[in-house]
Parts: C-alpha cells; structure tokens; sequence
C-alpha cells in the first residue's frame, strides 16, 4: 500500500483528464453520452457519502470526484448545442436499468446486497458509452478514461485497510475505464466491422 496523501495525485490527474475532456468536447470532437455521464455524477456523489458513512477515509474524496468530474462534463455539453450523443433506446433501457438499480440501493436493508446493487447501476449506466466507443471511437476522448483508470488503482493502493465498500466502486470503474480507452485507441469496433477510421460519423443531439 501506499501513503493515503496519494490519492491528492489521483485528484490532480483527474482534474487534467476532466480538462482535456472538456475542451475537446467544446472543440466539437468529443460527444459525450449524456445518459452515462448523468448517472455516472449521481452514482459517485452518493458513493462519496456511503464510502464517508463507511469510514473509508481519504480515498472517498477521490470518489467524489467520480461524481463531480461527470458532473462538469454534462453541464459543459450544453454548451455546445452540437456537443452530445444522439440518444437510442438502448441508451435509455440502460439508464432506467441503472435508475432502477439505485432504488432498489436505497430501498434494501442489507449492506452488502445494496453495495453489489449500486455497482451494477453503475455499470449499467457506462454500457452506452462502452457500447458508443465500440461503434464510433472517433466521437471519444480515450486520456480521460485512461486518467480514470490510473487515479482508481492509485485510490485503491491509498487504502490502509482494505474492505468491500472501499474496493468494489473504484475497482470495477478502473476496469471499464480501462476498457472504453483501449476500445477508443485501439478502434477494434470499426477494424472489426471493416470500416476506416474516421468513417463513422458522431450522432450528435
């Protein structure tokens, strides 16, 4: 393990890969899935408060970025008018999977079920986006996601003690992170569907 105070490292990277993501989207070259990123904000928020309630310690403070940094990025979107990912009914089922997920969080009485609940919610909320690097990796910013992965494994390794509630938000986002910035670089999706890089227009809101 490493000294908790890394985890202000891990706030600083992130804060950089929020920027970057930011601009690019304001630039026109990154169209974020606003139904992940919104459900991805409530999602870390209230990690941030279970993990708080949990005694978790520094590393909560890393989650609540995982809440505010989505946050930013669906606020900014409205900025630009062309800055969003056109929403299908796949993106909408998984949003209300995800919804769903999070009543079923607040409403059961047993920590460890509800815990194991609130993931899958998140998880369901990153499908669309998993799904949109897949099909157009062009329309995605992979540092961000990278950043993403990097500052969880740090947020992990800052843990003095390691439990369920501190482990398994951070732990399963550094792997889907990991995942769409590998899908977004490496343009699996495209090679595999034969088309060129490029090809695939963003479907923008």
């Amino acid at each position: 393990m490493i000294d908790p105070r890394f985890v202000y490292l891990a706030i600083a990277l992130s804060l950089v890969g929020a920027y970057g993501y930011i601009r690019d989207m304001l630039r026109g070259d990154t169209s974020p899935n606003r139904v992940t990123w919104s459900l991805w904000g409530v999602e870390g928020v209230l990690a941030f408060f279970v993990e708080r309630q949990q005694h978790v310690g520094l590393a909560a403070l890393m989650t609540l970025m995982l809440g505010l940094v989505p946050c930013a990025v669906v606020v900014a979107s409205f900025r630009n008018p062309h800055g969003a990912w056109k929403l299908g009914a796949f993106d909408v089922v998984c949003g209300a999977v995800s919804v769903g997920g999070l009543v079923f969080w607040a409403a059961i009485n047993e920590p460890t079920v509800a815990l194991v609940s609130f993931v899958i919610a998140d998880q369901m909320a990153a499908l669309p986006t998993v799904r949109k690097s897949w099909l157009a990796p062009s329309t995605e910013s992979p540092r961000l996601f990278f950043l993403g992965s990097t500052n969880c494994a740090i947020t992990v390794l800052t843990l003095t003690k390691l439990t369920t509630a501190g482990v398994l938000f951070p732990g399963c986002i550094l792997v889907t992170d990991l995942l769409v910035g590998l899908l977004i670089v490496s343009n699996v999706g495209p090679r595999l569907r034969g088309e060129h890089y490029g090809v695939t227009k963003p479907k923008m809101a």
